[in-house]
């Protein structure tokens, strides 16, 4: 994620996307760590579907982007910042189809390419493809070609990763430079995991049904003689980076990824030469996608909370700069209200907790519409980074107990899920979007009171590990 145009040095998410045949339970699952500032309030809201009588326009608060939008706004949800002065940036949702969107992976093009087509400053960036996007598609593949046209037409002044999915898709999108873009299907049987660097390799151009992709690209890349290799098109390799930058900030957190989904292997954490589409050596669940992006290369060398010389070497999935983290799954043979659910952990994954909201809810607890800065206990992000910034000074110490508290949540909120599902699978179209919300809001509830009582337990215990602390003598 790049919060201002001029500070790509900012941009640092993880993906993971995995097709409907590859999940335990028929699911398709598409997530992402929002990566940017350690303190930087995130929100959650509900926009209700809308019919205006007069045409809609789109004006960045970024740049000068601006586009007119559709009279009928469909429902969506969204995570937006805390404040829109430098953009909405409202990340990820589900709109009332039931199409999930996340956006966006920030990548890299590289010189050759942007000489030949720079990127656009008034085009469209992250901060606005939610809104333009969602709300106005009822397919994954109506999402890849709607955002398409968008770059065509005017450009974007970033290069990125946009996620897509509905219940039979899961489509990866990326943008090259300042108006051509690819797009791929991920199988039904596989996964990919992604992380700052443009990841689709080689384009079959006469399958339409697994690629979409700029009508001119092939041309554009002809005329400039970008491709080094023309028996193929590889589009990371011509559009991409290859530098040492991605070999310790980006290709790490894939092999992660694939070590651990598809097993281990002799590929070293910096090889440019890892796979984008891999099968994993068992069914996923949305447990694994989760665990994924809370991660950070546990029982490695690599580990930031070891003590291992190269516990700094790479950049971990999950780290202090994660605004909130997010795994929308589409769930197989319910009504879309009740099958989309939005997993949302506020802040930093591997400290927080994922909670499950229904697509078909109506609103978001008043916790998650407030919180700006400065702290502010009221607010559900500020509650989940509380937790966090008590735990890191003492790890060692309190980690195991954090750790059981986050368990213990998380099965709690599974258990309420499996009835909730239950019980929502007999409402009527009018009760159901009531029932949807009470039952959201009830998961949220639990999951900050328990974070609530975890805090009260770490300030507790930390009590006693002051460096102004002495053994004193209790008969003085």
């Amino acid at each position: 994620m790049a919060l201002e145009y001029n500070k790509s040095s900012l941009s640092a998410c993880t993906s993971i996307l995995i097709g409907k045949s590859a999940t335990v339970d028929g699911s398709t699952i598409i997530g992402r760590n929002e990566d940017a500032k350690a303190s930087w309030p995130k929100h959650f809201v509900i926009h209700e579907h809308k019919e205006f009588t007069e045409q809609q326009r789109f004006v960045s608060q970024a740049n000068d982007f601006q586009m007119d939008l559709p009279k009928i706004r469909n429902k969506y949800s969204a995570t937006p910042e805390w404040t829109s002065k430098e953009g909405l940036f409202e990340e990820d949702g589900f709109n009332e189809y039931g199409v999930g969107m996340s956006a966006t992976e920030s990548a890299y093009a590289n010189q050759r390419v942007l000489g030949a087509d720079p990127l656009e400053e008034n085009g469209i960036g992250e901060e606005a493809m939610i809104t333009v996007v969602l709300p106005y598609v009822k397919t994954a593949q109506e999402g890849v070609l709607r955002l398409g046209e968008i770059i065509e037409k005017y450009g974007t002044c970033e290069t990125n990763g946009v996620l897509f999915s509905d219940k039979d898709e899961v489509w990866y999108f990326e943008s090259g430079s300042g108006h051509y873009w690819v797009a791929q299907r991920i199988p039904d049987d596989s996964y990919a995991v992604v992380a700052n660097q443009l990841a689709i390799q080689d384009i079959d151009f006469d399958d339409h049904e697994n690629f979409l992709y700029h009508k001119d690209i092939q041309k554009f890349v002809a005329d400039n003689h970008l491709n080094a290799r023309p028996d193929t098109f590889n589009f990371r390799e011509i559009f991409g980076t290859h530098d040492l930058s991605d070999e310790i900030y980006s290709t790490p957190r894939v092999w992660w990824g694939q070590q651990e989904f598809s097993g281990k292997t002799d590929e070293s954490p910096e090889s440019e030469n890892l796979s984008f589409i891999k099968k994993a050596n068992r069914l996923l669940s949305v447990d694994d996608a989760q665990d994924y992006l809370a991660s950070h290369f546990q029982k490695t060398p690599y580990d930031p909370l070891n003590e291992s010389k190269d516990n700094k070497r790479y950049r971990p999935i999950s780290l202090a700069k994660t605004q909130e983290s997010h795994v929308l799954q589409i769930r197989p043979n319910m009504a879309p209200e009740i099958a989309c659910v939005q997993w949302l952990a506020m802040g930093v994954a591997s400290q927080s907790v994922y909670v499950p909201f229904y697509m078909g809810i109506t609103d978001t607890p008043e916790e998650y519409k407030i919180g700006k800065l400065p702290y502010d206990s009221k607010s559900a992000y500020w509650v989940y980074k509380l937790a966090g910034v008590l735990l890191d000074g003492h790890y060692k110490e309190l980690g195991k107990m954090f750790q059981d508290k986050q368990e213990a949540i998380n099965i709690t909120l599974r258990n309420k899920l499996r009835d909730f599902d239950e019980q929502a699978s007999s409402k009527d179209d009018e009760e159901l979007p009531n029932y949807l919300t009470k039952a959201s809001f009830e998961m949220a509830k639990i999951s900050m009171d328990g974070y609530k009582e975890l805090i009260a337990q770490l300030i507790t215990d930390s009590t006693d590990f002051s460096p102004l602390n002495f053994k004193t003598d209790m008969n003085l």
